[in-house]
């Protein structure tokens, strides 16, 4: 069999080879792709670097904010920020559950980077609203119920919470049917709905069972809260009854639709 022309092979070799022009752009396309992924290369090596190894980007201060009880130097002890490690390394879900754990006064903290040297603790503290004795000491407790501190002097405007249940009668009975962490929750409800005339009159908040919650008043005034249920109402209730009778020793307003006040 004859092979291919001349004319056959030079058409072949021209569209395997193509212009020369053609090629020299193909090449120069080729380079530039080779560079490109060559300066990537370089580029990330070199952050890494600067992130990882360099001194630049490295821990070298710990600023704390929102503290009232605690002070910056007992938070930045106890949150152990590693000083002089890479800024980027640093585990800030640790040191938030560090300080949580370990500093029970503290509600929220958020731990933040601050480039290029800098990690920032940024602390809510609990509040309390209630206290209770112990030992000659009180416990703070928060709107949550939760008991997070001691202190031997007790705050300005915060409420006791005496647990008062007999040992016999329905008292006893609502301590076991409920628990105690359930009714000082409810003594917490009762706290948090006193309007501010009354809150700073309040000097304890007693609790015989879940539907009998009581206040005991500056100058030895009482008033009979109840439950914690219908708070709002039994607030406004209270506040009425103190303005219409400013002599009254005693205020019942257990069923807010029905308030009274005795005694002079």
């Amino acid at each position: 069999m004859a092979g291919p022309t001349t004319a056959e092979r030079g058409d072949r070799q021209q569209e395997s080879s193509g212009p020369p022009s053609k090629r020299r752009s193909s090449r120069r396309r080729l380079r530039a792709i080779v560079i490109l992924v060559a300066a990537l290369a370089l580029l990330g090596g070199g952050s890494a670097w600067v992130l990882y190894g360099s001194q630049w980007l490295r821990v070298q201060h710990v600023a704390v904010s929102g503290t009232l009880v605690l002070t910056p130097a007992e938070v930045r002890e106890v949150a152990s920020v590693p000083l002089g490690e890479p800024l980027i390394s640093v585990d800030t879900k640790a040191i938030e559950a560090r300080l949580r754990r370990k500093l029970p006064r503290i509600d929220t903290v958020d731990v933040v980077r601050s480039w290029p040297h800098g990690i920032g603790l940024k602390v809510t503290e609990r509040t309390p609203v209630l206290l209770a004795r112990k030992a000659g000491n009180f416990v703070e407790i928060d709107d949550g119920g939760v008991r997070f501190a001691m202190v031997s002097q007790a705050p300005k405007g915060v409420p006791l919470l005496e647990m008062t249940a007999s040992r016999k009668g329905s008292g006893a009975a609502a301590f076991r049917r409920f628990g105690t962490e359930r009714l000082v929750r409810e003594a917490v409800r009762v706290a948090g709905e006193l309007p501010a005339a009354v809150a700073g009159q309040t000097r304890t908040i007693q609790v015989r069972s879940y539907d009998d919650i009581s206040l005991v008043l500056g100058g030895g005034r009482t008033a009979a809260w109840g439950s914690a249920e219908s708070g709002r109402a039994k607030a406004r209730a209270l506040t009425a009854l103190m303005k219409a009778a400013p002599g009254a020793r005693h205020f019942d307003v257990s069923v807010p639709t029905a308030p009274a006040s005795s005694g002079s």
